[in-house]
Formats: structure tokens, sequence, C-alpha cells
């Protein structure tokens, strides 16, 4: 997915669509890396799954833009990894609205190496920092490119909207991986993980177990997971019926026990 046709918030909505649907949580952002971009002005992505620091950190980009980063060495990494002058900048406020880097560093965002960086590597001139909102330890979030002109208001006031729609995908990130680590076959399991099969829940209801465990209600479960109220109601009772249970808490109890969701 690199270009959606219509407005940017037609846009948005097929991107958030396109996460909702998606069931591996390794490809959650790779999808929002090729479309984030075009929707903020730029024209790649860097994200950040951890903190904005030079020693350790995952770092995601676009297949193409990854092969150009092979290359590189710790040195050169450790200045991507940084995003100068994002990490210094969100570590010391709580404030998480996107910035430039111009803006954030003044004239000494052209004179740095990260800047030298980005033009030899990308043939990009400006970064546009988008941290997810809530994060604070770690601070994480995306970093997008453009060569040129720098970020104008309206791209940096886009990239505000985006905001919650990436937190949103995190978020559905987090709860992939914990529902696959939940529903993962081990041996150590036995006749915990039989009984579980025997209750043949759909992935769906798994989901929705999953999201009980964290005490939502019906209506954030049907917010994160893009349904009705209704369809939630559903579901539980569904949940209830092939665990024989008759309340959350004794449904989170059982789960626990069959090995379905964590105990902790």
């Amino acid at each position: 997915m690199t270009q959606v046709p219509g407005d940017p918030r037609e846009r948005m909505l097929s991107v958030a669509v396109a996460a909702l649907n998606e069931r591996e949580p390794e490809r959650l952002w790779p999808l929002v890396a090729g479309a984030l971009p075009g929707l903020c002005g730029g024209e790649m992505l860097v994200y950040k799954l951890d903190d904005w620091n030079e020693s350790a950190g995952t770092v995601g980009m676009p297949s193409a833009l990854a092969d150009v980063f092979d290359g590189l060495g710790e040195k050169n990494m450790g200045l991507l990894r940084a995003g100068f002058p994002f990490a210094e900048h969100y570590a010391a406020r709580s404030d998480r609205t996107p910035l430039t880097a111009r803006r954030a560093a003044g004239r000494a965002w052209r004179a740095s190496p990260t800047a030298r960086l980005i033009g030899d590597v990308m043939d990009a001139d400006h970064v546009l920092a988008i941290p997810l909102p809530r994060s604070m330890a770690p601070i994480t979030g995306c970093m997008v490119y453009r060569s040129g002109e720098d970020f104008t208001d309206d791209h940096v006031r886009t990239a505000q909207q985006l905001q919650p729609l990436l937190a949103a995908v995190e978020e559905q990130r987090q709860l992939l991986e914990r529902l696959r680590r939940a529903t993962a076959p081990s041996p150590a399991e036995g006749p915990a993980r039989e009984a579980a099969a025997d209750c043949a829940l759909t992935p769906r209801e798994l989901t929705v177990l999953l999201l009980l465990t964290d005490a939502l209600t019906a209506a954030a479960i049907g917010r994160r997971l893009g349904i009705s109220d209704r369809t939630v109601h559903k579901h539980i009772e569904k949940i209830y019926r092939k665990l024989g249970t008759r309340d959350r808490v004794s449904t989170v109890l059982r789960a626990q026990h069959l090995g379905l969701v964590p105990t902790a």
C-alpha cells in the first residue's frame, strides 16, 4: 500500500480499516509505513517501537528503504535510532505534538551529522517526528522524511490528526502479539491445552476474551475492534456458553486455567 486515492480523511480511513483487518502483528507497521508518508507530505518513513536512543532499539522501514540501510555501520545506525533532535526534545517534556527537525533544533539541524546522513542515504532534507501520543518512557513513534522544502503547518496538523490512528495500530499490534502467545501450542500445557481446544472459540472470540482480561467495557472493546457494542455482547455470550461461565471474573479465571489467556 503506497498511495490511497481520495482526500486525506478517506485515505486515513482506508489505512485504519486495513489495520483492523490485519491479523499478522508484524505486518501492521509496514502497512502504515507504506501509506503514512503521503498523508503528511513525506516521501519515506522510519518507525520506532521502542525508545529513541542511539545505543539500542529496533528500526522499522519499508523494504525498499531497508535495502539502503543494510550497509550502514553501527555509528550511522545510532544516528538513525536517536533521531536527532527528537529524543532530547521529547524527553524533556510531556508534550507529544508532532514537530519538524528544523523547528526543534533551529540552525543546528542543517549542520548536524543526522542531517548529513539522511541527505547522503535518503536524499532527504527534512524530518517530521510523529511520536505516539501517550508514549512516555520509552518514547516511540515515526519519523517521516522529505526533500526540498520543510513540512508545512498543514502537514504537521495532519500528522497530529494521525496520532490516534498510530496509537490504535500499536495497541492492535500488541493485542495480536498477546493473542499469538496465548494460543501458541505448548507441549507443557498437556490436558489444559486439550480442554482449551474443546472450547472451540473462534479467533474473534479469543480476541474479545483477551480484552476482557484487561477489564475493558463492551464499548471499549468495540472501539478497539471496530465492531458494535451489540456484536461484542454476542461474542461475550458465546464465550460464557463455551466456557460454562456466567460472569467476567469466572470467565477470566476459567480461561487462565485452560491456558487461553496469560495468568498475568
